[in-house]
Order: structure tokens, then sequence, then C-alpha cells
């Protein structure tokens, strides 16, 4: 078990209490099942089934990238997979900024849609704008859930404006049903407390960010959940990316106090 600072368990509580608990409830559709039975039949070395399910998307929908991410009650916990450099930033961009449509998605259990990003970038301060000038014109976030227990968010991203046809939502949910089975597929092969390799990045920069998290949350006496949005608040009162605060409070160049005071 990785200490409570540590990236893979900070997520894996929920992760393994999800899949042990709730697992035998996930019923996958027709064609959530058989996209999961085509990914695992080309399942191979060195390409996880994350971004196998992520490379997917692309190929059966009208869309540039996708990108996966798990949730938490925070947020954004990790990024687990991405179709390219553009995909990565919206998944980074909505985990530094605690905000963007998987957050919405994830929080109201139901798919975010935003056919034309630029429209409403307005409502993220942090993360609209910022997902406009990396070229994201639309933007469609899918929950990945079972019952009130939050697991991820497929994203997925055009770089043109336009919404999906009712077929192409309809595929979009069985990409998600099958991300959620695979979510679930992995987790339910770990022990308790541990996260499954594929969904995590071990040299990812977050992994300094929730190690920074359990700092905080023993510094200001608070639970891991609203330590990550001190952090994400500060970082964006300060205008500095929020692995930069992390490296401080790591370096204890930065400590936060009970009442939440930085110094």
């Amino acid at each position: 078990m990785h200490g409570a600072g540590d990236g893979r368990s900070f997520v894996a509580a929920v992760m393994t209490i999800g899949a042990r608990k709730e697992g035998a409830r996930a019923v996958s559709s027709v064609r959530g099942k058989q996209i999961l039975a085509e990914l695992l039949a080309g399942e191979g070395e060195g390409v996880s089934l994350p971004q196998l399910l992520c490379v997917a998307c692309v190929d059966g929908l009208p869309v540039t990238g996708a990108g996966l991410s798990l949730m938490g009650d925070g947020g954004v916990t990790d990024s687990v997979a991405a179709t390219n450099g553009v995909a990565a930033t919206m998944e980074a961009l909505q985990f530094e900024c605690g905000e963007g449509p998987c957050v919405e998605a994830s929080r109201a259990g139901r798919p975010a849609l935003f056919p034309e990003l630029e429209r409403v970038a307005a409502r993220w301060p942090g993360f609209g704008p910022a997902a406009v000038d990396a070229g994201i014109a639309a933007i469609f976030a899918f929950p990945l859930q079972i019952g009130g227990i939050r697991l991820g968010v497929l994203d997925l991203y055009r770089d043109v404006t336009g919404g999906l046809s009712a077929a192409h939502f309809g595929e979009a949910l069985a990409y998600a049903d099958a991300a959620t089975s695979i979510v679930l597929h992995l987790q339910d092969q770990m022990p308790m407390g541990e996260l499954h390799p594929q969904l995590f990045d071990p040299t990812h920069d977050r992994v300094e960010v929730h190690q920074a998290t359990g700092m905080v949350s023993v510094q200001a006496g608070m639970g891991l959940t609203d330590a990550l949005l001190l952090l994400r608040a500060r970082a964006f009162a300060d205008d500095r990316p929020v692995l930069e605060v992390a490296r401080d409070v790591l370096a204890k160049r930065a400590r936060f106090a009970e009442d939440g005071r930085h110094g």
C-alpha cells in the first residue's frame, strides 16, 4: 500500500472499492461489449488498453483526438491515455485548473457536449481560453461511473466546430461503456489499495502533485480532496502552474497553515 501522498494510492482507494463493490453491476451495452472484445483481441505489449480505446475512438468517430482520465471528488486525478499532444494538453489543463467539460460531466453524471468551445470558454477561466489556444474547437466529455462511484471521463475533441450526430453520440456512449469496463477489468486484477500499472504513469509530474497534496493535507488538517483544491487555488492566485507550487511544498519552501493560509 502506498502512502497517502502517492498518486497511485490517492486514486486506488476509490478505484478498488468501486471495482470490488459495484463491478458486478457493470453490464456493457451490446455495442460496448463488441468494442471491448475487439480491444482485448488487439492488446499487445507496449500499448495499454486505455490507449487502444482512445485510438479506436478517433478511428471510429468524427473526432480529432481522445483522452481518458481518472476522476475523484476533487476533479481529475490522473491522465491515463491520450492520442496526441493536443489531447494530452486537454487532459493536463483540466487537471491543472480543476475545471472543464470532464469535471462537469463527472459531477453531473451525464455527457457534457460543447460543439463550439470558443463560445462557452469563459465559463472556465483557466481551462477555456487555453484549450481554444491549443486548437480545440469542440469537446465532448463522457463520464465513466458505476452507480454513484466516479471512475473517470472519456474526452473527445475536434479541431473544427460541430456536434455529434445522434448515431455518433450513441457510438460515443458505447466507447465510454467499453472504457468503464476496461478500468474495472484492469483494476479487478489488483490487490486492495493498488492501482493497475496501465492506469497511471509513474514518470508523470502529477505524482509530485499528489505527494504535495498529502503534505498539505497534514499541514492544513484537511482531507486530500480539499487539500488538492487548496493547492490549485494557490496556484491560480499566484498565476503559476500547480506543479511549481507542489514542488515548493515538497522542497519545504512553502507550507499551508491549519486555516488554509499559505506561508
